[in-house]
């Protein structure tokens, strides 16, 4: 599945873990996208939506 919100299109960022002794390893920060149904212009459709543009109600789901 993508990892890309189809209605603010965040995505994957690049960033590093760091221990408590401060060794450093590279990781991705993925956003939570959700398979939602989506009304749009009075038709159902499947769209990938990050949990924050569903809790903010930019969606409207079916």
């Amino acid at each position: 599945m993508s990892k890309v919100c189809e209605i603010c299109g965040k995505r994957p960022t690049a960033g590093r873990s760091i221990s408590h002794s401060h060794r450093v390893n590279n990781r991705t920060f993925k956003p939570n996208i959700q398979r939602v149904t989506v009304v749009q212009n009075g038709h159902a459709k499947k769209m990938n939506v990050c949990s924050k543009c569903l809790k903010a109600g930019k969606v409207a789901r079916s």
